[in-house]
């Protein structure tokens, strides 16, 4: 076979998404005047996802026999020596990134049929999906930083939309607005550091970059001690903060859940959020030349990881113990961005877009199955009236403990196995950080899985089942009784994502991470970061490395989260309200998640309210509008006053003022010759 991929095909992986999104969202509208119906939307989305989908698997079939393309499609327009362009690069990692998106979108599309059924926006919403869609795949296919750029902010876009989906909804407008304002302070980092690539590569194209990285590296920060590359890393990775979700830009993503659910599964677990991930990893030759920037990856990551696990203990709302489940393991791949293992990171990027897709999506079956109620504490014993959703959800929560086998073991167990070899500063915090995860991971999952699946049946007990303005997830599923399954085209997405979940990190761990899957998207300096090296040396496959579990800490911290979830919700219910009273001062920090919002809203909005009025009444209106502005044509009248004064209209008056002037020049003249 060829070594290089066809141009064409792979343009065909990002229009077809766009194109059925173009057909839904134009002509499935009142905007186009509604020509076509739902059927006919749904299905022009759906085709679209399951073409881009198949082209991406020959694509990946293609790339693991060798094949690559970096090449430009589109020159939009050239500025001195700076090319702005359209370009593809493909290789390992985007390849592995392009069957992800599509694969983890098509079960949403799927999904969504059922989900959806009877809002009154299903066209518009297939019509937005299918665009994100898009997005994502420009994003990750761009070989330059422009369209990098470009992806980036449009699924921050589109996520804005899907996120305020229901728009007469106050709390998801005030979610979406949110998710939007905190990601435009990432954004900025983001561009400060491309623009400072360009200032001193003077090439937006990934690959003249990275052949300048050693030139970047020798070069100071103007008017600093600080290397140019250290600084041009942390702008980028302040980016990455925003779209990832870490701390403290994290606060926007709980609140993202307000959206539709299946949403919450492609932008929320998947792809937008894994954006930040994919890109320091495609930063990899920049970021191995700064220990500063990884260190600084390492603990914002390690932070991220530990505390965002512990608001997941104290969550009622099913898709919110998620969400804050996604916070924590984004935390993980950033800590092993930080200890450039940059293939586990994207590794754990790949296993995790599965069991938390299906998770998400399971929750929302259980949300369908008990008529809008995502309250966990009014579910129990659904399992017998659920038995795919619960299956599956339960294959889902072992993938996402860390269960040997099962795909989340591999990718989670070699994050807390490089950190332990890391030798950077932060090496140790993150390390304590990402083993009392795994306690934490365990507690809260199996927590969330036992109110949900097991114990007394307590739906009929609801408080809110008959409010449903307050307890709402408007997916048109509307009923009394006792749960019910969903239909097929719910449980199919969950099946088929389950699979994935299981097998996938015991067929891939040794190509992706120990092979030369991604040899030539990944820059390693293995003898100033050694992590991945050593821990190499100790691996002899993925059977192997799952009977190795059985003498480390993580499996027995994953099987003491079990046991104290069991025995806390399913042997002695009082034991959680008795730790609640006795560390009361905790539970209320927990419960105003560290006061994040409260400062934001209170210290920072106020501080930003507070010099935007300054700049308006002492800048905009005191210097501008009275300084300059006023002042001017003030001064101009006084001027203009004065020498009206001159103008009297008699002859003699202006006679005078000649005899004067000439007196006046006679004087100087005779003074001057002196």
């Amino acid at each position: 076979m060829s070594n290089t991929l066809s141009a064409s095909t792979l343009l065909a992986v990002p229009l077809a998404p766009l194109v059925g999104s173009a057909v839904a969202g134009i002509l499935g509208t009142a905007f186009g005047g509604n020509v076509i119906g739902r059927r006919a939307s749904h299905g022009a989305t759906i085709l679209g996802v399951l073409v881009a989908f198949i082209l991406s698997a020959i694509t990946l079939v293609d790339v693991i026999d060798g094949a690559r393309f970096n090449a430009t499609i589109y020159e939009w327009m050239v500025i001195g020596g700076l090319k702005m362009e359209i370009g593809f690069l493909v290789d390992g990692l985007t390849a592995m990134m392009m069957v992800v998106v599509t694969f983890v979108s098509l079960m949403v599309h799927l999904y969504t049929i059922g989900y959806m059924a009877e809002d009154e926006g299903y066209n518009r919403f297939f019509a937005y999906i299918s665009l994100f869609t898009f997005s994502m795949l420009m994003l990750v296919m761009s070989n330059n930083l422009l369209q990098l750029f470009f992806g980036w902010e449009a699924v921050g876009l589109v996520s804005y939309l899907l996120i305020g989906f229901w728009f007469n909804k106050p709390s998801a407008i005030f979610a979406n607005m949110k998710a939007f304002l905190v990601n435009r302070v990432g954004d900025f980092g983001f561009i400060l550091g491309i623009g400072l690539i360009v200032a001193y590569a003077g090439t937006m194209n990934y690959t003249e970059v990275f052949a300048k990285a050693g030139e970047l590296g020798g070069i100071t920060f103007p008017g600093t001690e600080w290397m140019l590359v250290t600084v041009i890393c942390i702008c980028l990775f302040i980016g990455a903060m925003g779209k990832s979700a870490q701390f403290p830009l994290h606060v926007w993503l709980p609140d993202s859940m307000e959206g539709p659910t299946p949403i919450s599964a492609l932008i929320h677990a998947a792809t937008m959020v894994t954006a930040g991930i994919f890109m320091v990893a495609r930063m990899s030759p920049l970021f191995e030349l700064s220990d500063t920037a990884l260190n600084f990856v390492l603990i914002i990551g390690a932070i991220t990881a530990l505390f965002m696990g512990f608001l997941g203990i104290i969550q009622n709302d099913i898709k919110r113990v998620v969400a804050y489940s996604t916070l924590s393991q984004l935390g993980y791949m950033t800590v092993a961005l930080g200890a450039s293992a940059y293939s586990v990171a994207v590794f754990h990027l790949m296993t995790h877009a599965f069991f938390k897709a299906l998770l998400f999506l399971a929750a929302g079956s259980v949300i369908m199955g008990l008529h809008h109620n995502q309250d966990i504490r009014w579910m129990g014993g659904v399992r017998k009236y659920m038995p795919i959703t619960w299956i599956t959800s339960l294959l889902g929560t072992l993938a996402l403990i860390g269960t040997p086998l099962f795909s989340g073991f591999y990718s989670k167990d070699s994050i807390i196995e490089a950190v332990h070899f890391s030798n950077l500063p932060g090496a140790g915090f993150a390390y304590f950080a990402v083993l009392a995860g795994v306690f934490v991971t365990s507690f809260y999952s199996f927590r969330l899985y036992f109110l949900v699946f097991h114990g007394k049946e307590r739906y009929d007990q609801n408080p809110d089942a008959h409010h449903d303005d307050h307890h709402h997830d408007d997916h048109g599923h509307h009923g009394d009784g006792k749960p019910h399954e969903s239909p097929w085209v719910v449980t199919l997405p969950l099946v088929l994502l389950a699979i994935p979940s299981v097998v996938i990190g015991y067929l891939t761990i040794e190509p992706m991470v120990f092979g030369d899957f991604f040899r030539d998207a990944i820059t390693i300096n293995a003898a100033a970061h050694p992590a991945l090296t050593k821990f190499a040396e100790i691996f002899h496959g993925p059977l192997s490395m799952a009977g190795h579990a059985f003498s480390t800490p993580p499996l027995y911290l994953a099987l003491a989260g079990f046991v104290s979830a069991w025995y806390c919700y399913m042997v002695n219910p009082a034991v959680p309200a008795a730790i609640a009273r006795a560390l009361k001062p905790v539970v209320n920090v927990l419960e105003n998640k560290y006061y994040m919002d409260w400062f934001n809203e209170n210290v920072l909005a106020r501080a930003a309210r507070g010099l935007g009025v300054g700049l308006w009444k002492g800048g905009d209106r005191g210097v501008i509008e009275g300084g300059v502005v006023n002042a001017s044509w003030k001064l101009v009248g006084l001027i203009s006053g004065v020498v009206r004064r001159a103008q009297t209209g008699y002859l003699y008056h202006y006679a005078l003022m000649m005899l004067v002037g000439v007196m006046l020049f006679m004087t100087w003249f005779v003074w001057l010759a002196k």
